[in-house]
């Protein structure tokens, strides 16, 4: 298997371990994709969830950007629940989870098809 392959598979876990989601495998791989490079970063392969800023750049160029969504308190809203669902006490929060989480928390998976 080649390496971002390990990562799916690592990230389905995770999905499956810590927040009890059976992942669509397509979807996954969709949003792993479009994470680019930065899934090999140790840094920026996680999401440091009690840091604003960080939460704001997913915020901003995840949702806004990439999802296209509004600017609005239900952007902060899903973003907490996401994080939530992964657990706050769990240390590495995979970007690639948190990306799939929003995703299907504001039913955009169409935006991969």
């Amino acid at each position: 298997m080649s390496a971002r392959e390990d990562l799916i598979v690592k990230y389905a876990a995770d999905l499956k371990d810590k927040c009890g989601v059976n992942p669509d495998m397509d979807l996954l791989t969709k949003v792993t994709i479009g994470c680019g490079p930065s899934i090999y970063n140790k840094d920026s392969s996680t999401v440091a969830g009690s840091q604003q800023s960080e939460l704001d750049t997913v915020k901003n160029n995840f949702l806004i950007k990439k999802l296209g969504l509004k600017d609005s308190p239900d952007l902060d809203a899903g973003i907490d629940a996401v994080i939530e669902k992964y657990g706050r006490s769990n240390a590495n929060k995979y970007r690639a989870v948190v990306y799939y989480l929003l995703a299907v928390h504001f039913k955009k998976e169409s935006v991969y098809n």
